[in-house]
């Protein structure tokens, strides 16, 4: 028999399935919205679907954005001759707080890794190698967490990028080894920046 009645059971099942929320957490978020007035309730339903109907992938680096290309990439004042290369959005935000880069991004979406047969169409590399052979980047900036499939990424990124003769380097090792950029204080990542080398 059930512990609750079928709707709030179905919702608890659906803020089970995000990251991060158990089955405690769960509950609470469940009860505190139940407690809400109906217009709370609607106005929080109405960003979530404004949400899903109005975020894209920004067509030039896959940032999220409202337009076709992100602000990032519209802003005429970033360096357009740096491209750095993120896993997921979250890092360039990240990034960004740091105030320490001026360049542009691009979001490969996840990393490789054969063992989730994931392989370089599936995260955005061959977009990657023609907007580096179309525009006039000088430096790419390796900006992957240093995992074991963050360091397969970056060394098959560097083999793909070699021929184009565009420099390489990669965050200095502000951050720890096996961590990730979200865990990493501004500082840290402003140094990793600052301090970057060459691959």
């Amino acid at each position: 028999m059930p512990l609750y009645i079928k709707s709030i059971e179905n919702l608890l099942n659906e803020f089970r399935k995000l990251p991060g929320i158990g089955p405690k957490s769960a509950k609470r978020v469940v009860f505190f919205l139940l407690n809400l007035p109906r217009e709370q309730i609607s106005k929080f339903s109405q960003a979530l679907l404004e949400m899903k109907d109005k975020v894209m992938f920004c067509r030039e680096c896959f940032n999220l954005t409202e337009e076709e290309t992100c602000h990032i990439c519209r802003d005429q004042s970033r360096n357009r001759k740096q491209i750095c290369i993120v896993e997921e959005v979250s890092d360039v935000v990240i990034l960004e707080k740091t105030g320490q880069y001026s360049g542009l991004y691009q979001v490969l979406g996840g990393l490789l890794s054969p063992l989730e047969n994931r392989g370089p169409e599936d995260i955005r590399i061959p977009r990657l190698v023609q907007r580096i052979r179309e525009g006039a980047v000088e430096e790419v900036i390796m900006a992957l967490n240093p995992t074991v499939e963050g360091e397969s990424t970056a060394m098959y990124i560097k083999k793909i990028l070699h021929p184009t003769g565009v420099k390489i380097t990669r965050l200095a090792s502000g951050l720890p080894v096996g961590g990730d950029l979200e865990y990493a204080d501004d500082v840290t990542i402003g140094r990793a920046l600052n301090d970057r080398r060459e691959l």
